[in-house]
C-alpha cells in the first residue's frame, strides 16, 4: 500500500520564524522557501512547513517529528537550550532509548531521540 514516507509536514503561522527555527536553532538545511510552503532536509527526510492549512499548530494530537542528535543527546540538549529552544523537562531514559520533548517556534511537538547504547 505504501512504500515509504514522502514527507512530513507541520502547520506554521509565521513562515519566516519557522524557517529560522529549523535552520538556526536545529541546524537543518532549508531546501526551498516561500510564503506558503518551505522544505527542510533532515538527514534525507523532507519536512514541509505549511502555511496554507487552517489547522492550528499545537492543537493536540497529530504527528511528532523525532530528530536524531548529531552527538550525544546530552550535548545536543545543552546546545538547543543555548539557542533558546523550548525543551520540556529533562531527558528521560527508557529500554528503547532516551528522549526529550520540545516544541518548534509554532508550537508543534518535536523530540530528540537517541536509541539505547549496546
Amino acid at each position: 500500500m505504501a512504500s515509504g514516507v514522502a514527507a512530513v509536514w507541520v502547520p506554521v503561522s509565521d513562515m519566516q520564524r519557522a524557517v529560522a527555527f529549523y535552520r538556526d536553532t536545529l541546524g537543518l538545511t532549508v531546501t526551498s522557501e516561500s510564503d506558503d510552503w518551505s522544505e527542510i532536509d533532515a538527514n534525507g527526510l523532507r519536512i514541509g512547513l505549511n502555511a496554507r492549512e487552517s489547522a492550528s499548530p499545537s492543537s493536540g494530537g497529530g504527528a511528532v517529528v523525532s530528530f536524531q542528535p548529531d552527538g550525544s543527546i546530552e550535548d545536543e540538549v545543552a546546545d538547543l537550550r543555548s539557542r533558546g529552544a523550548d525543551l520540556q523537562g529533562e531527558i528521560s531514559e527508557h529500554p528503547w532509548g532516551k528522549i526529550i520533548p520540545f516544541t518548534d517556534s509554532e508550537g508543534n511537538d518535536l523530540q530528540l531521540y537517541s536509541p539505547p547504547q549496546g
